[in-house]
């Protein structure tokens, strides 16, 4: 039985769910580094896209739906390649830029929800404010990116001094 408001329902399970895969690897990526900076840094960043899960759930329940539980196969499958990557370059840019390009993906996912002609205007509004957490670390992580990248060429013998 289809309800009105099964379009933002799957729209917001879309989102939970990729935000979970987020998650997800900001956990596996502090427990990956050793450098506390950095664990630090990616805890943060896991329980902020946690709240952002919680947030989006509470939407999905006070419509009437179940929210998704679990982040996505594909990611999991990511995610161990990544490790793999990890284990033999052994530095922290991999797993920056690893996240960086993570972060760019969920970024996309909540714009298209936000062009989504279809959801409602309190679905629309959720999914803006968490776009709002969704943003600050998809800049942040392409600032750090850029940072790592700038002192690896810095320290490059072919970098003029």
């Amino acid at each position: 039985m289809s309800t009105p408001n099964d379009h933002d329902i799957k729209v917001l399970n879309g989102l939970i769910e990729t935000t979970l895969d987020s998650a997800d690897g900001y956990r596996e990526a502090a427990t990956e580094t050793q450098d506390p900076h950095y664990r630090t840094l990616f805890e943060r960043r896991a329980e902020e896209r946690r709240r952002v899960v919680d947030d989006l759930s509470a939407a999905v329940r006070g419509m009437g739906g179940d929210p998704e539980a679990e982040g996505s196969i594909l990611a999991k499958a990511h995610r161990a390649f990544l490790d793999v990557k990890h284990a033999l370059l052994r530095n922290d840019d991999s797993v920056v830029g690893s996240i960086e390009n993570g972060e760019g993906y969920i970024a996309q996912k909540f714009e298209r929800a936000l062009r989504d002609g279809e959801i409602s205007a309190t679905t629309r509004e959720t999914v803006r404010r968490n776009y709002e957490a969704v943003k600050a670390g998809h800049d942040q992580m392409h600032a750090l990116k850029q940072s790592l990248q700038s002192q690896r060429d810095a320290s490059s013998p072919l970098y003029p001094t």
